[in-house]
């Protein structure tokens, strides 16, 4: 007679290991109360908000801000990268060419570094999750996220972002654009380190917009003209 060699079946061994006791039976439906048990005892603490702010995270999601060189020039070279990265396409940026020709002759100035700059850059903050996926994709860290988050506003229209918002303010040392680069550095020297303010020249060129702007414009000849035919008929 052919002797057996398999194992005994021990299916009712598993069953009483498996089974669990009876006390651990009874308190079952009472241990998902046991953080609330301790949750009821534990001493309340109120936030005084707004009066009282808990500082942020260092690498806290906040509003965004465009950065500057440290001679004032803007780091976006409105390449729309951002824009495409965006999945709640939240960001509108058109690029525009910087021209180098002096303003006297009709040119628009240099705003940037690069070739381009962002003319205009808005950020839709009623469709932003704050995600950050627009910083990563920014080639000239032009983009980032600063720790600032009260942007509960009563109009919709006020929590579209425009340019002059989102830029970061003038430090000391940097002149408001447009003006010209850094003489003897290109684009490159920029983004290496190797400006460290603006110039006597950067200097001189903004003050010089500033007083063509403040000083009004001479009349045309059609404009002294009809001045003359005004006052020779009185």
């Amino acid at each position: 007679m052919a002797e057996s060699t398999g194992n005994p079946s021990r299916s009712g061994d598993h069953s009483r290991e498996e089974s669990p006791g009876f006390f651990a039976e009874l308190l079952a439906p009472v241990a998902g109360f046991g953080v609330s048990f301790k949750t009821m005892f534990r001493k309340v603490k109120t936030e005084m908000y707004p009066e009282e702010k808990r500082p942020t995270a260092p690498r806290y999601h906040g509003r965004h801000q465009l950065n500057r060189h440290p001679d004032g020039l803007e780091k976006c070279v409105g390449c729309e990268l951002c824009a495409w990265a965006c999945p709640a396409d939240a960001i509108l940026v058109e690029g525009a060419d910087n021209d180098d020709t002096p303003l006297a002759d009709g040119g628009t100035g240099r705003y940037s570094p690069g070739e381009r700059y962002g003319r205009v850059y808005q950020i839709n903050y009623l469709r932003c999750i704050f995600c950050g996926l627009c910083i990563e994709a920014c080639p000239t860290r032009a983009l980032t996220m600063t720790n600032f988050y009260e942007l509960a506003d009563h109009s919709r229209a006020d929590l579209i972002f425009e340019k002059h918002q989102l830029l970061a303010p003038l430090a000391e040392g940097m002149v408001d654009p447009p003006h010209p680069m850094v003489a003897g550095m290109e684009e490159r020297d920029y983004y290496l380190g190797k400006v460290d303010g603006a110039t006597r020249e950067q200097r001189e060129y903004a003050s010089q917009r500033e007083q063509d702007s403040a000083e009004p414009d001479e009349p045309t000849e059609s404009a002294k003209a009809r001045e003359n035919e005004s006052e020779g008929a009185r």
